[in-house]
């Protein structure tokens, strides 16, 4: 199938590794123009030497510091001089695990500026040339937290949460221009930051992580933890011409993994 996005532009933020990564792959290989950006572009150039050839070229990484609003503004200022972009993907690494019983104000604040208020500052800046060209898509990578919230992992339930939020009622904004506001959540896929929880889960548990990893995928219906690319191939679709109907969602990738309607 042709996604029709050939020629495109988009920026994938927390582009280094994980679900980031795979999501600037995946549009790469689809003819998408990609700024991958993270605080580490060594890794992303990395990744980028073992795609095949010809596709490397089509990624562009560049720094980005979420937590430092200068290095938010400069990349926002660089891609508008560049001619904007047609697609965003917001995606930001995850804090560390806490209760909402314990969870500190000043940890609150500082992931609320993170990985929701530059996020939007960023989407807010590069949304005026979607609106001129009639055409965008603004995907938001969060959590299936926001669904059926993650135990010991509140403030990233709460933070993502908002996103969705936020998401939604700028969907119903923007859609006359012809711009997409569309949130997906990923369940269990095999990342660095899910062995991460895993691995502190063993230890807050006693059990070995593989045990601990045995359970987990004994409790999604597919058996399994998901893909990287499997989750990147669905943003690739939302990010589409194909997908023009299709705003203000939220979308499980999850393999069945939340139990609710």
């Amino acid at each position: 199938m042709d996604l029709g996005l050939s020629g495109k532009r988009a920026l994938v933020l927390g582009a280094s590794r994980g679900l980031g990564a795979a999501i600037a792959r995946s549009l790469a290989m689809e003819g998408v123009r990609v700024y991958a950006a993270a605080r580490n572009v060594e890794r992303i150039a990395e990744w980028t030497e073992a795609l095949p050839r010809g596709f490397g070229a089509l990624i562009e990484p560049v720094h980005l510091d979420l937590a430092d609003i200068a290095s938010v503004d400069a990349l926002a200022q660089r891609i508008h001089a560049a001619g904007g972009v047609d697609i965003v993907v917001n995606n930001s690494g995850g804090p560390a695990p806490a209760s909402a019983e314990e969870a500190p104000r000043a940890d609150w604040v500082a992931q609320f500026e993170a990985m929701a208020a530059n996020v939007i500052h960023l989407t807010q800046a590069l949304l005026p040339s979607m609106k001129k060209r009639e055409w965008g898509r603004i995907i938001t990578v969060a959590s299936s937290g926001v669904a059926q919230p993650i135990a010991n992992l509140a403030i990233s339930n709460g933070v993502r949460a908002a996103l969705v939020g936020w998401s939604k009622t700028l969907a119903g904004e923007v859609a006359k221009h012809g711009v997409t506001v569309n949130v997906v959540a990923p369940g269990r896929i095999a990342t660095e930051r899910v062995a991460s929880l895993d691995a502190n889960a063993a230890q807050r548990t006693g059990a070995s992580v593989d045990e601990v990893a045995r359970q987990s995928a004994a409790s999604i219906p597919a058996g399994r933890y998901g893909r990287p690319e499997e989750f990147a191939d669905v943003v690739a679709f939302l990010a589409s011409e194909k997908a023009s109907y299709v705003t203000g969602s939220l979308i499980r990738i999850d393999g069945g993994m939340i139990r609710s309607i």
